[in-house]
């Protein structure tokens, strides 16, 4: 009788299951966005200023390059087209900014996507997108591509940081 009742009393005191989500895609979506926000962010912040002209080899992009890249093209762009919204009308940046100038635009082009992001569900994942050349996109592809080119470019950069002597963000002991 007493086992039975401390049983009851601990499936009570039990926190009930989150219901299952309703739009795994666009959560899974808006997961990577904070993660990729966390480590591509911290992987711009973690380089020198000095090393911002950095690149492997000539045939590679520089550092401010990749930041150049994800500004404009990475971030604006595909989370504009992924959310059917038109990206900010923002000042041109180029490889000639300074590091601060690079990671504060990075950071507000990642803040554009969580906002850009925030509504999507996944009733319209097979909308067609224009993204680059004449033939569309699913926005189930578009949202792929999005985090695929996160998932490039932080490669890049995290290697980029090793080869000068830095831990990137995911190779950081974390802190509680």
């Amino acid at each position: 009788m007493l086992l039975g009742t401390l049983l009851l009393m601990l499936q009570a005191a039990q926190p009930a299951a989150p219901a299952p989500s309703t739009a795994p895609v666009a959560d899974a979506l808006r997961s990577m966005t904070q993660r990729y926000t966390r480590i591509l962010v911290g992987a711009a912040e973690a380089m020198p200023a000095e090393k911002y002209n950095y690149r492997p080899t000539p045939a590679q992009m520089s550092f401010a390059e990749i930041q150049v890249h994800l500004i404009n093209e990475g971030n604006d762009l595909l989370c504009g087209k992924v959310a059917g919204i038109a990206p900010p009308q923002r000042t041109a940046i180029d490889t000639t900014a300074s590091k601060d100038a690079l990671v504060a635009r990075l950071k507000e082009t990642f803040q554009f996507c969580e906002s850009a992001f925030a509504k999507l569900d996944d009733s319209k994942l097979s909308d067609p997108i224009q993204l680059f050349g004449p033939n569309p996109f699913s926005r189930a592809a578009a949202m792929m591509i999005t985090v695929g080119d996160w998932a490039d470019h932080y490669s890049q950069e995290a290697n980029y940081l090793r080869l000068n002597n830095l831990l990137p963000p995911t190779a950081r002991p974390r802190t509680p």
